[in-house]
């Protein structure tokens, strides 16, 4: 059993309306391939490298109008969508940098903020998110999120993992100079917990910032299941649900951990 996957890459950033716009077009595309799911990159709904009173004017609800305008997209199209934007916390205020994912009947399936703040630029833009979320079922898959950064984090990544995810969905911002996270990072990432990783880049250049690109789909293994280059792309490619238990008999790191070695260190 296996759920193809669509991973978009879009090389424009023209903001919220112009993005609802492209996702239409991106949505039905990604359909018309077979994808169940389309990940979007990191606040890709207003734009990754724009200053912290933009962000503030531009932050919305989770349920606010475009939260509202993507389930109309994802239900007319039947495809789940997985979003990064700038939400408004309707109690407190706050802005965090989330992920959002809609389901194919206009649902809300998850949703998480970005715990891991890179740089300052958004840590004055942002307020980090207090936990990470539990994964959900979709798809034949146990799906957790995380965004850009956090991924990074070894610890973030096998939390998930033992908490049943196979799959995490990471929309992300990352910058040209970063190559290493997609070369090296996230194969080991996913052979160390046992998991596939899908990574949706920007592509381009936002306000005088190169994006790497190189969105991609690794499996379990390691191995690019899927990968796009330095431009515009809609990435497609197949998770498998047996996977995981292939890399398991292989690379048991899981079931060989001890974790009354961590726990002293807060690591278990």
């Amino acid at each position: 059993m296996g759920m193809r996957i669509a991973l978009w890459q879009p090389g424009e950033h023209p903001g919220p309306q112009g993005n609802l716009a492209l996702l239409e077009r991106t949505a039905a595309a990604a359909a018309g391939a077979g994808a169940a799911l389309l990940l979007c990159p990191e606040c890709w709904l207003c734009g990754y490298n724009i200053t912290a009173d933009a962000i503030a004017e531009l932050a919305e609800a989770a349920d606010g109008p475009s939260a509202r305008h993507i389930a109309v997209i994802a239900e007319k199209q039947g495809i789940a969508i997985a979003y990064g934007y700038a939400e408004r916390d309707a109690e407190q205020g706050c802005v965090y940098n989330s992920v959002q994912v809609i389901g194919p009947q206009g649902q809300v399936l998850a949703h998480y903020r970005k715990t891991h703040l890179f740089g300052p630029a958004e840590r004055a833009a942002y307020r980090p998110g207090p936990r990470l979320e539990p994964p959900f079922r979709f798809g034949g898959f146990t799906i957790g999120l995380l965004i850009c950064y956090d991924v990074e984090f070894p610890e973030a990544v096998r939390a998930l993992a033992l908490t049943g995810a196979d799959l995490l969905l990471v929309p992300t911002a990352q910058p040209l100079e970063y190559a290493i996270v997609t070369q090296c990072i996230l194969p080991a990432r996913a052979v160390e917990s046992q998991l596939g990783i899908a990574y949706a880049n920007h592509a381009g250049t936002e306000n005088g910032l190169r994006y790497l690109g190189g969105s991609c789909l690794i499996g379990t293994d390691g191995r690019a299941l899927a990968s796009a280059g330095t431009g515009e792309a809609l990435l497609i490619g197949t998770v498998s649900a047996g996977a995981r238990l292939a890399t398991a008999r292989q690379f048991p790191y899981l079931e060989d951990r001890r974790p009354e070695l961590y726990s002293e260190q807060g690591a278990a």
